[in-house]
């Protein structure tokens, strides 16, 4: 129904353009068709960050993240697959700059050389525009008249303003750190000789707990997983955090959980990596009481961030020695780099305390194909995950339709959680403390587009006085926080965990 609708600014651009004097209504239709083909460029890009981030794209913040786009396709189509889609991107561009451009210059030649004719039509369409707006006609629900284009400049316009301002904004908020002078032996002291792992399984939303398909699968794990760990001694208690993205952008949720800052676009990213802020991570480093190591297998590039979020050592994709095939995005399975990371840390003889960030990366889009368990004693090198991927399904077979993608976006989160459970089993002793969480929602083909941001948050432990310490927070116990447990944003996780498990939180 769209196509009936009557767009104000394009009689009254025809009517600017019969108002003026040849030469300069040359000019005037070609900056016409230019502003034409730059607005369906914009919506193209809309579209684009609607269907992963559910989002439109923001003209200020959002240029850093076409790189990574161009990243996603080199890892999951190689150079030739990357160097492709940007060629397509690049003579897109141009012919849509193109095509608008001549077709406005020549339909404004037309309306010249049949002038008399051309405003008789303008002025048809510029009363029946206003007949519609007084008469309120509509059209599929929406208005026949339609401002569409204007409105959508204006709301960017709006978008450019607060965006601006967005700098000088988080900087009076950054300026504020409760805990930047907290002497180090007064921090985390309630946690001293334990080993503390904060782990991100990606994508691990809500919408896994509760949509009513994927629900009840997952909800099975949960409660089995939470009865296994009881077996072995654990205790868990979960909550909800609000994160700062939906679809993708992880590194901005997980800077947003550990700096206690709300950050949500990729200048704040820059602004936060770059200063001197007490960082979750960095707190356990200060004290001088724990290694801290990171495990990101998503990072094949050089990561200096590493250092500012205060790790002693980064495991990367290249450095977890896996010779097996990558699962889509995801270069390395999660159980393998679960167990990777036993090898080179956690299971050393005469070490001490250990803090470590974990990034899970089987739940990652796109999905296909998905790792599945196998016997831990059998991982090696990871060579056996080849006869894995060769049993899994293709992209194209997972994105054939909305059930589909669902279905083993839900295997996959089944996956990263028997992984983490499994290690946890196997490998957690009586000082171990996990702290698990996903990083955000997934695509809004697997949410059904709900505006949730919502992700679960679980802190597991085999010492009762871990739990002890956040009795007061009204989380669920187990591993499945209730429809009705409290809901965080994810900056608040760092200060209310440091002030819990300091010297006041006793």
């Amino acid at each position: 129904m769209a196509f009936v609708r009557l767009p104000g600014e394009g009689v009254l651009l025809a009517t600017a353009l019969l108002m003026l004097p040849p030469r300069a209504r040359r000019a005037g239709a070609v900056a016409v068709g230019v502003l034409i083909g730059l607005v369906a460029l914009l919506k193209c890009l809309d579209i684009g960050f609607y269907t992963v981030l559910y989002r439109p794209f923001d003209l200020v913040l959002d240029w850093g993240l076409l790189g990574n786009a161009a990243d996603y396709l080199r890892e999951t189509s190689g150079r030739t697959g990357e160097l492709a889609a940007l060629a397509g991107a690049l003579v897109l561009t141009v012919a849509v700059l193109l095509l608008t451009t001549g077709a406005t210059v020549r339909l404004t030649a037309l309306m010249a050389r049949h002038r008399a004719r051309a405003v008789r039509v303008v002025l048809v369409l510029g009363t029946v525009w206003v007949t519609c707006v007084v008469l309120g006609l509509r059209t599929g629900g929406a208005p026949v008249a339609s401002t569409l284009d204007a409105d959508l400049l204006g709301d960017r316009a709006k978008q450019v303003r607060v965006s601006l301002a967005d700098a000088r904004l988080f900087r009076r908020q950054a300026a504020v750190d409760a805990f930047a002078r907290t002497p180090s032996n007064q921090l985390l002291t309630g946690l001293r000789g334990k080993d503390v792992l904060f782990t991100f399984i990606e994508s691990y939303g809500r919408s896994a707990i509760e949509d009513p398909t994927m629900g009840p699968p997952i909800d099975a794990v949960l409660k089995q997983s939470t009865m296994t760990l009881k077996a072995a001694g654990f205790r868990a208690r979960s909550g909800w955090l609000t994160s700062p993205v939906t679809g993708g952008g992880s590194w901005l949720a997980h800077s947003t959980f550990l700096s206690g800052l709300w950050i949500s676009n990729q200048q704040r990213f820059r602004s936060l990596t770059s200063s001197d802020r007490t960082t979750l991570s960095g707190s356990f480093r200060r004290t001088g009481a724990w290694r801290t190591v990171g495990v990101v297998p998503g990072v094949l590039v050089a990561w200096p961030e590493g250092r500012f979020f205060g790790l002693d050592h980064v495991y990367d994709g290249h450095h977890l020695d896996y010779h097996g095939p990558d699962f889509g995005w995801s270069q390395v399975p999660d159980q393998y780099a679960l167990e990777a990371f036993q090898r080179r840390e956690f299971g050393k003889r005469g070490r001490g305390p250990l803090m470590a960030e974990i990034i899970l990366t089987s739940s990652h889009y796109p999905w296909a194909p998905v790792p599945r368990m196998v016997d831990w004693a059998s991982l090696g090198d990871g060579s056996v995950f080849q006869r894995v991927r060769r049993g899994g399904k293709t992209e194209n077979e997972v994105w054939s339709n909305p059930e589909s993608v669902r279905a083993e976006y839900r295997t996959s989160i089944e996956y990263s959680l028997n992984s983490l459970v499994g290690f946890l089993r196997r490998y957690g002793n009586p000082n171990t403390v996990l702290v698990f969480l996903g990083d955000h929602q997934p695509v809004p083909t697997v949410t059904a587009n709900s505006p949730r941001k919502d992700v679960p948050v679980t802190i597991v432990a085999h010492d009762p006085r871990v739990l002890d310490r956040i009795s007061g927070w009204g989380w669920t116990e187990g591993l499945k926080p209730a429809a009705g447990a409290p809901i965080w944003g994810m900056d608040n996780f760092r200060d209310r965990f440091l002030k819990a498990f300091g010297p006041q939180g006793r």
